[in-house]
């Protein structure tokens, strides 16, 4: 299937990028695959934050996976795992991070996903962050990519961020 934009959404701050993680983790459920994409530096790690803290409902500690390359983080109704891709240097390196276990029963976020080549699910959520505003150092775009079926379950948000 092919992806194709959803919706976008401006955020000014790292309390609004927290709205955003929030909404989308009520809509995550096992076997979603989400790719952020964005420089170095963009948010792709802060936005997993508040994602991970929505799910738990509290203020955990969530740090980057940049050196061990994955952490996961157990839910009532599925693991999610946090991967950072950057220092992969061959794609088959990911399944020495159970990363096919991942993609059957949890939900998978993956920071760099284009180091996964052709082994990145065909039906994940792709999402692109890009800083916006020089000025404001928090200021990001998030743009939403993915096919039919995310675009019923991501409805609702693309809504509220369209009115």
């Amino acid at each position: 299937m092919a992806q194709s934009l959803i919706f976008q959404s401006e955020v000014k701050s790292l309390a609004e990028t927290a709205v955003l993680a929030e909404q989308l983790s009520d809509l995550l459920r096992p076997g979603d695959v989400i790719a952020l994409s964005g420089t170095l530096g963009a948010g792709k790690t802060a936005f997993v934050r508040a994602l991970v803290r929505a799910l738990a409902r509290e203020e955990i500690d969530v740090p980057s996976p940049t050196y061990n390359l994955l952490l996961t983080y157990d839910f009532d109704d599925f693991c999610l795992y946090h991967y950072d891709l950057y220092r992969l240097e061959a794609p088959e390196e990911a399944f020495e991070l159970d990363i096919d276990e991942a993609f059957d029963s949890g939900v998978s976020v993956i920071e760099w996903p284009d180091r996964l080549g052709h082994y990145l699910p065909e039906d994940h959520l792709r999402i692109e962050i890009t800083a916006e505003d020089a000025g404001n150092s928090e200021a990001r775009l998030f743009s939403f990519y993915g096919d039919d079926p995310w675009r019923r379950r991501l409805g609702d948000i693309a809504e509220q961020q369209n009115a």
